[in-house]
């Protein structure tokens, strides 16, 4: 019979206790907790999830108005690119939340600036 220590992972002394509720970031050279970051908060980044891409000639563009169809080089259902400040940090879906949509990351793309 389990104890109510018990979990699906093994005995809860087993698993790694937290210092603080704080939301910490970490990596293999070094940790910071959130409130180490927090002077970065406040900087304006822009951030793009791009669905697709299209090339069209200038007299195609102009011919384009409500209702168009613009053919994309992705099918449905495939990840779309999220951007950062121009930079691909993710890949993710488009979700859709109660009339708005979203985007769900679901891959993070590390990119080692050596």
């Amino acid at each position: 019979m389990a104890s109510d220590t018990d979990t699906p992972f093994g005995e809860m002394d087993d698993l790694p206790a937290v210092a603080s509720a704080e939301p910490y970031f970490e990596d293999e050279s070094n940790s910071h907790t959130a409130g180490e970051l927090e002077a970065v908060f406040d900087i304006p980044v822009k951030v793009s999830a791009v669905l697709g891409r299209s090339r069209m000639e200038v007299n195609e563009l102009l011919k384009l108005g409500e209702g168009s169809i613009v053919e994309l080089d992705r099918k449905v259902g495939e990840a779309i690119d999220i951007y950062v400040n121009d930079r691909l940090v993710a890949r993710g879906e488009v979700v859709l939340v109660e009339d708005r949509l979203g985007v769900t990351m679901t891959e993070i793309i590390k990119n080692d600036r050596g």
